[in-house]
């Protein structure tokens, strides 16, 4: 197999699963394990990948998104802790906006549910999840619906945001870095988040660390602008102090 081939694989199952392991890779082609290595370095360069210990993920961009059913695979158990801790703010809140998106979605599951709640969401799969909670009263946002998120987006959304006021927004993003903030491939599907992030009294951020000091194509807050960011406990702590000077408390769980 030639180079360029192998590189084209490689991307192709990093952008399936999720993520890639040098030694699986490094197997199924055949190849030293330093050869694999050598081609992530490649990839990672093109700012195609994310290199990570023994293997790398997949850097999402205006090209290329991964899509529910892979985030929905990838570190679940860190992303059930961090929606437990990120529910676990809700406090006096009665009216929370869950944004699109796995992690978020977990949090929805683990909003409380023995007082009245009116959740706002663009996600189709957080409404359905919710819908039969007889204390929880859901209004989904309407929109052209993502096939890749199931998440409703542009001026439908947009616009009925705009007349809201909400207590608590549960946000995620495809990176959180100091530098330039929080960010998603979509402008689209940015232009809803920024929209939520405006007429929510207070914000939690909500993401696995893989996410921090990445920076993807639409910019739609910045980091000041949260209370809260509930990551897991592979974020280092000095990298958690760095975010914390910037006004928001880092909750690693």
């Amino acid at each position: 197999m030639q180079a360029e081939e192998r590189k084209r694989r490689i991307l192709a199952r990093a952008r399936t699963d999720g993520r890639v392991d040098v030694m699986d890779m490094a197997a199924e082609f055949s190849v030293a394990p330093e050869t694999v290595r050598r081609d992530l370095r490649l990839l990672h360069e093109h700012g195609l990948v994310r290199r990570t210990h023994g293997g790398a993920l997949p850097v999402e961009s205006a090209g290329f998104e991964t899509g529910l059913a892979s985030r929905a695979s990838s570190k679940v158990a860190e992303k059930r802790r961090i929606a437990q801790a990120a529910a676990e703010r809700v406090d006096d809140a009665e009216t929370v906006f869950i944004d699109e998106g796995f992690t978020p979605q977990l949090v929805a599951e683990a909003l409380p549910t023995d007082r009245p709640l009116t959740v706002v969401t663009a996600s189709l799969p957080t409404a359905a999840s919710l819908s039969t909670s007889p204390l929880i009263t859901v209004l989904m946002l309407g929109g052209r619906v993502r096939g890749r998120t199931l998440a409703t987006v542009e001026h439908w959304a947009v616009a009925m945001l705009a007349d809201m006021v909400i207590d608590l927004a549960f946000i995620g993003a495809n990176g959180i870095s100091r530098e330039h903030g929080l960010t998603t491939p979509d402008p689209v599907v940015g232009a809803v988040k920024a929209q939520a992030v405006k007429v929510a009294r207070r914000r939690v951020f909500v993401g696995v660390h893989t996410k921090f000091g990445v920076a993807s194509f639409s910019r739609f807050a910045a980091v000041p602008d949260f209370e809260t960011i509930v990551t897991d406990s592979a974020l280092p702590a000095a990298e958690a102090h760095r975010y914390a000077a910037l006004g928001p408390r880092v909750l690693r769980t």
